[in-house]
């Protein structure tokens, strides 16, 4: 389905029924990142699936202002209130994950629970954030300039994504068709405007979110182990799970523990609730 946001056009899907689950994929996604949980995920809750812009079928435009995660926050409360929904469940991995976190700063009495699989909450020094969007633009620059094929073959062997070389080719070869699918302005966009680098750092935030909060880890991903630490010291009522067996997407490495891991914080999340 289609709903224009802002002037932005935005495909979404939503099935089920319970409280609503918004969840939000990462940098090359798509909604189809999450198609294997929603059957089990959708007998207790509403799942809002939602291509972000520059992803899947959502628009790609030219201006980088409307890829401001802060903005995007925005696009995705605009997509709330036309579902006619207050409050949500919040999943994000990786920049969805700091999408998700952005909006539970600046819209806290929207998220019902936050959960976020290997994510940052930003770079605090200015220097190593002026740096990092230096790379991301010189990224987004050769996406433009040679496609999005030639990208996913060397961005599907970075060390970020060395477990999914264990997985089997079926699963592999859907992971790299959904990056395929993708707009090469889409996604070096959002290397400029959503990119680490880019966005605010929200550490100072984290000590004032008050909805209950699940970090998610890879036992091989050393990087965000330790941001995920550091997060969860700061945030007054977060869980921290390290998941073994899997790198940075624990979705799509170990799938079965991850939604074992979701549905029984949501759970909890319920069952205190009905004490």
């Amino acid at each position: 389905m289609k709903v224009n946001v802002h002037g932005i056009s935005y495909e979404y899907e939503v099935i089920g029924s319970g409280e609503p689950l918004l969840v939000l994929h990462g940098f090359t996604g798509s909604m189809e990142t999450w198609r294997s949980f929603v059957p089990v995920w959708s007998e207790q809750f509403q799942v809002i699936l939602v291509d972000l812009i520059g992803h899947g079928n959502t628009e790609s435009p030219e201006e980088i202002q409307h890829y401001h995660i802060e903005t995007v926050a925005a696009h995705l409360i605009a997509v709330l209130d036309h579902l006619q929904i207050e409050k949500a469940h919040l999943l994000g991995y990786s920049m969805g994950g700091r999408l998700a976190l952005t909006l539970a700063c600046l819209y806290p009495k929207r998220v019902s629970s936050l959960l976020l699989e290997n994510c940052t909450a930003g770079l605090t020094a200015e220097e190593e954030r002026k740096e990092r969007r230096q790379k991301d633009e010189q990224l987004a620059d050769k996406i433009e300039r040679e496609g999005v094929a030639a990208f996913v073959e060397k961005w599907e062997n970075i060390p970020l994504f060395a477990m999914q070389k264990k997985l089997p080719l079926h699963v592999q070869a859907r992971v790299r068709e959904e990056r395929l699918a993708n707009h090469p302005r889409g996604l070096a966009n959002s290397l400029r405007g959503m990119g680490t680098g880019a966005q605010p750092s929200w550490w100072n935030e984290l000590e004032h979110l008050q909805m209950p909060v699940l970090l998610m880890s890879g036992e091989y991903d050393e990087k965000f182990f330790h941001i995920l630490t550091k997060m969860k010291k700061q945030i007054p009522h977060a869980e921290f799970v390290q998941i073994i067996g899997s790198g940075h997407a624990i979705h799509v490495e170990q799938p079965q523990k991850f939604d074992t891991i979701v549905r029984g914080f949501l759970q909890n999340i319920k069952g205190g609730r009905n004490k």
